[in-house]
């Protein structure tokens, strides 16, 4: 491994960005300790980054800047067991693929899957899921790299603690090099999308929820127009999307249109109210089935600023509708839809659904617009019940704050400091929701 040119790094939305000390590309866990043993003697942090896809500062490395694109080895797949094994930088898309081909499936996701495996773990990325949770759940060992150059494995065996501090650790405990994964045998989804009103998507929540494997839904802000998403398992065969229906939907209308239309609002605010009616009103019903990672996710090329927030399951339906009469009483003019979905208890230390059925709320601005405002108000409803930030989704929380919401922060705090006492793996960030 060899030190690279410097140059700025910024993250998918363009809010973040760097210029290390210096550079460089591991392909190793062995090469990954060497550079954290040489950060250490020369002084600076290190950090690994992901694919940038984080809105917080979660990946800024102000010392060395570790990139992945050389870690992405399949170590090991055993499909007796669904055990797999991948290095860090493997992006979402590649595992997903490689899994397929071993007829494997990850049994929960979020909706993108351009991140590194570790950068998706690492931020307690989740998805929706009545039964399945969220990816630091489907985890069964990490390999990691202290701060003091030591390579060790953490799993619900070995070092139990470090396990469930690590899934969600935010690379402040170590720099995940290798995670193995518990995988089930390969699904069909059906998904069953279909447009329907604020008042009746908040009266069908619970049923929603307790009849769907995986619900969500979105609302169209200005507007009484949600999107409901259902998605089931089923034995098939497949009936996929056609290709021309695929581009038309999920290329042209959701990126291309979607783009343009953000660029008007961006300019004449005031007519924000007026295209969204038009954007609920054209959505449709469309049903199809395909393989489980391609109902899951889908392609995103319209930049945006987001912020999530995990609340209890049972303030949900109060808490829509205590955010919908904010947009009664403020100025906002929001273009992007507001998304709902929810998942089962986590035990991962940081995990935003730790210890509770958890919802969650995200809102969106295009990357362009002032976020401050919109996301301030949403921000403080949602903190008043108990709220806890997506770690790689923008917030103001500190740690005072977020130890009164996290029961185990203050062990994870604790093998912080006995970890990495001298804050070799620290940023910014880290420092502003762990402490010093």
């Amino acid at each position: 491994m060899s030190p690279q040119t410097t140059r700025t790094w910024r993250n998918w939305a363009g809010n973040q960005q760097v210029t290390p000390r210096r550079t460089a590309t591991p392909r190793t866990a062995g090469e990954v300790a060497d550079a954290v043993r040489s950060a250490a003697r020369d002084g600076l942090t290190v950090r690994m980054t992901g694919s940038g896809h984080s809105f917080t500062g979660a990946a800024v490395a102000e010392g060395v800047l570790l990139r992945p694109a050389a870690l992405t080895r399949v170590r090991s797949v055993d499909t007796a067991t669904g055990l797999v094994t991948v290095e860090a930088g493997l992006p979402l898309h590649a595992f997903n693929r490689v899994l397929d081909e071993h007829g494997l499936a990850l049994a929960n996701m979020g909706d993108i899957q351009e991140q590194t495996v570790a950068g998706a773990l690492q931020t307690a990325t989740h998805g929706t899921g009545r039964d399945a949770a969220g990816l630091a759940s489907q985890v069964a060992a990490l390999e990691l790299v202290l701060a003091d150059g030591t390579t060790v494995t953490c799993s619900a065996d070995e070092r139990a603690d470090l396990f469930d501090a690590a899934r969600a650790g935010l690379g402040a405990l170590g720099i995940v090099t290798a995670i193995t994964w518990r995988t089930v045998p390969a699904f069909l989804l059906r998904a069953q999308e279909e447009p329907m009103r604020w008042d009746e998507v908040l009266a069908r929540v619970d049923e929603f929820d307790a009849a769907n494997e995986h619900f969500e839904f979105y609302w169209f802000p200005h507007t009484e127009g949600c999107l409901t998403k259902r998605n089931n398992r089923v034995e098939g065969p497949a009936q996929p999307l056609s290709k021309m229906k695929h581009w038309l939907d999920d290329r042209f209308l959701s990126n291309t249109v979607f783009g343009a239309v953000n660029k008007v609002t961006h300019v004449a605010p005031a007519s924000t109210p007026f295209v969204n009616g038009i954007s609920a009103k054209a959505l449709g019903a469309r049903t199809y089935s395909d393989t489980s990672y391609k109902v899951f996710t889908s392609p995103r090329t319209v930049r945006f600023k987001e912020q999530e927030y995990a609340i209890p399951r049972e303030d949900l339906v109060p808490a829509l509708r205590e955010l919908r009469s904010l947009f009664a009483r403020e100025d906002w003019r929001i273009s992007f839809p507001i998304e709902v979905r929810l998942l089962p208890q986590e035990d991962a230390w940081l995990s935003m659904a730790y210890g509770r059925p958890t919802a969650f709320i995200a809102v969106h601005v295009y990357h362009r617009d002032a976020h401050e405002t919109y996301f301030r108000g949403v921000e403080n409803l949602l903190t008043a019940l108990g709220g806890r930030p997506h770690w790689g989704k923008l917030h103001t929380r500190d740690a005072a704050y977020l130890e009164k919401v996290y029961p185990r922060y203050g062990d994870f705090r604790s093998l912080r400091d006995e970890l990495d006492p001298d804050r070799r793996f620290a940023n910014p960030y880290t420092t502003r929701v762990f402490g010093d």
